[in-house]
């Protein structure tokens, strides 16, 4: 005994070790915390999961997340593999040579919603088919490495510039011949659908259309010749420099992508040598105007166009915004010009014929011109009073000479009519001016009517009176 204490009389005694308190049963605490947690993740999981028995194509999705359901889909059809039997032997290509794919995310997505696991009467619902995309390109190209003896290659239509012809020409396309990729794209379409792993299809050589087609070849020549139709520089509607065909397509780059489209550039610093040139071609003075008015100022004749002076602008630019344009496929260059108006100087002209005094009177600008003796109609034949104007003129003329007319007269110079047949001519038969002597025309000597015949245009007013 290693403790003791005395007693009252006198022995000292040995105390028993006191028992220990007894211990609660904990047992049921720790049993209990498993079953709990498996049952809290149990709900957990089925917030997140896909009933089971869902599928998609044929791939079982069932207890998966939507992210794994996903994966597995791409996965699926990336694997599934279609074995080719073609006229130039058998190849094997997979869902992933081909570049097919789907929204396996989207479909996915849409499983678990539609069945999730925590919903009991969504389970084992019936399966999801799908469409699945292909690049037709890269599925082509995976066929034509698999099996180069199948592929002839297609010839794209190009385009350049013609010499002779002086313009933009376009060579055709020329389709080659390759595996039928919509007959391939169908059986893994099939596959992926049914879940089969694996399939295996006959497929026939079909044309294979060249990516640039001769009528998109043919929409450029047709922007291209339009520019080297209209290539210049303008003034308004005034193309006042023109670019020849053959240097305006010596400006232009054509550049195919590839794909049907022909990106077209200029040489900024080949447009800037014609710019250079520009003012000596585009700079000038107005020219006045000179032209023949009947009383009322409207015009009957233009001896000189006016025209209206231009100075051109400043150039810095041009050569750069120019070559834009012609990317654009714009030939026309709008240039910029300050312009000086011209004046314009108008001469009035009349024809007076007095019967009275039997005299043919020019005048000008109200003021008399020339005067001269006449003979106008007599008798019956006496020349008709109005006002008139100069009409047909002919340097010589028979007169009379025909069936209906009691005279002949050949050879009648300088001839100008105001009245249907009644006119002014020179007169070689008779010096007896000042006395009525004709079948109604105004005689006068061959000169004074060479002068009247050049001074009188046509459309001046003639007034015939007593």
């Amino acid at each position: 005994m290693t403790d003791g204490a005395p007693g009252t009389d006198g022995a000292t005694y040995a105390w028993a070790p006191a028992e220990p308190a007894p211990r609660k049963n904990r047992s049921g605490l720790w049993i209990g915390i498993p079953a709990g947690a498996t049952a809290v993740a149990l709900i957990a999981a089925s917030l997140v999961l896909i009933a089971p028995g869902a599928s998609v194509a044929g791939v079982q999705i069932g207890g998966l997340t939507a992210g794994a359901a996903a994966q597995a889909i791409s996965n699926r059809l990336a694997e599934t593999s279609v074995t080719v039997e073609s006229p130039a032997g058998e190849v094997v290509v997979t869902g992933a040579d081909l570049g097919a794919t789907v929204d396996a995310a989207a479909l996915a997505d849409k499983a678990f919603a539609d069945n999730p696991m925590w919903k009991p009467s969504s389970w084992f619902p019936e399966g999801t088919g799908v469409s699945i995309s292909v690049d037709a390109a890269e599925a082509a190209a995976a066929l034509r490495d698999k099996a180069p003896g199948a592929y002839r290659a297609p010839v794209d239509a190009t385009v350049a510039y013609d010499a002779g012809s002086q313009a933009y020409v376009t060579t055709p396309a020329e389709a080659g011949e390759g595996i039928d990729v919509a007959t391939v794209t169908a059986a893994l379409q099939s596959a992926f659908d049914s879940g089969t792993a694996s399939t295996t299809v006959e497929a026939s050589l079909v044309p294979v259309e060249a990516p640039v087609s001769t009528d998109e070849a043919a929409a450029a020549v047709g922007t291209l010749n339009g520019i080297l139709d209209s290539a210049g520089f303008y003034v308004g509607d005034e193309r006042t420099v023109t670019v020849d065909r053959a240097t305006a397509a010596s400006w232009l780059t054509v550049t195919p992508d590839g794909k049907g489209d022909f990106a077209i550039s200029a040489d900024q610093a080949a447009i800037q040598n014609a710019v250079a040139g520009l003012p000596a071609a585009v700079d000038r003075g107005a020219v006045n105007a000179d032209v023949i008015v009947d009383t009322g100022g409207e015009v009957i004749h233009t001896n000189t166009e006016g025209q209206t002076g231009r100075t051109l602008g400043d150039t810095t630019g041009v050569a750069a915004a120019f070559a834009s344009q012609l990317a654009e496929g714009n030939g026309r260059y709008e240039l910029a010009v300050t312009e000086t108006p011209f004046e314009t100087t108008k001469t009035e002209r009349r024809i007076d014929v007095n019967l009275s005094t039997q005299t043919t009177t020019l005048w000008q600008n109200g003021q008399v011109y020339r005067s001269w003796s006449i003979s106008s109609g007599a008798g019956d034949h006496a020349t008709h009073t109005g006002e008139f104007r100069i009409g047909w003129k002919t340097a010589m003329q028979d007169m009379g000479c025909v069936p209906g007319y009691d005279y002949c007269t050949k050879d009648v110079p300088w001839v100008a009519y105001f009245n249907g047949d009644e006119g002014f001519h020179g007169t070689y038969w008779h010096n007896n001016f000042g006395t009525p002597m004709s079948h109604g025309c105004i005689n006068m000597t061959i000169s004074a009517a060479k002068e009247l015949y050049d001074w009188a245009y046509r459309g001046t007013e003639v007034s015939v009176h007593y």
